[in-house]
């Protein structure tokens, strides 16, 4: 079967049905969410090496342009964690590289999905940086890293499928949690939800990135 299409199904499989209660409306990280076993099971075990290597070794990237935004200029000019490095790379790789998305990258590791995000294919990935993680209190934060069905529900209603380019990322947009994602603005000035967006259109091997400001909350 295509591996790509295996990688995505088990990506959505992974974080959408862990989330099936999702989070509750409202300025606070979701709390503990029931999750089916099979999906406990499946976010728990190590993709293919198949899969592994599928988004590894995947070809140029099919989004092309420079990252755009404010932001951007965090991002080293060259070596790892530079625009040219994170393209070569997946991202669930790229998430540690970069120095704004440390947070989030502990964030994905601790909730077991960094090598699920490395083999999935086509999907665009908003991404918290660590001033918006400080803006959530602490005993909040610590209850969140504490509970991995917490963990992945938030992190599902940051993940897209496709890869979107600026000129995409307008309207709504379905996340792999289920609901929906308010884009507006153009280019440079880019929110979603009540999210701006500091630097977007960040290749990976297998995904595109945007930066933003805060913590995305299901509603």
């Amino acid at each position: 079967m295509n591996t790509r299409l295996l990688a995505l199904a088990a990506l959505t499989a992974a974080l959408s049905m862990s989330a099936a209660c999702g989070s509750q409306g409202g300025g606070s990280p979701a709390a503990p969410v029931a999750a089916n076993e099979t999906a406990t099971d499946m976010t728990s075990e190590t993709p293919s090496a198949e899969a592994s290597e599928s988004a590894t070794a995947s070809a140029t990237p099919s989004v092309s342009g420079a990252p755009v935004g404010a932001g951007c200029s965090s991002l080293p000019a060259s070596g790892k964690g530079s625009p040219a490095e994170l393209a070569k790379v997946p991202v669930g790789t790229a998430l540690a590289d970069i120095p704004t998305l440390s947070t989030l990258a502990r964030v994905v590791k601790k909730a077991g999905l960094a090598e699920t995000l490395n083999s999935a294919q086509d999907i665009t990935v908003f991404a918290p940086t660590n001033d918006a993680f400080s803006k959530i209190p602490k005993n909040q934060l610590d209850q969140l890293m504490s509970n991995r069905k917490s963990l992945r529900g938030l992190l599902a209603y940051h993940v897209v499928k496709g890869r979107k380019a600026p000129a995409d990322m307008h309207g709504q947009l379905t996340s792999l949690e289920g609901r929906k994602l308010t884009v507006s603005g153009s280019d440079s000035s880019l929110k979603v939800n009540d999210a701006a967006v500091t630097c977007g259109n960040i290749a990976t091997s297998n995904a595109t990135i945007y930066e933003v400001d805060k913590v995305l909350m299901p509603r």
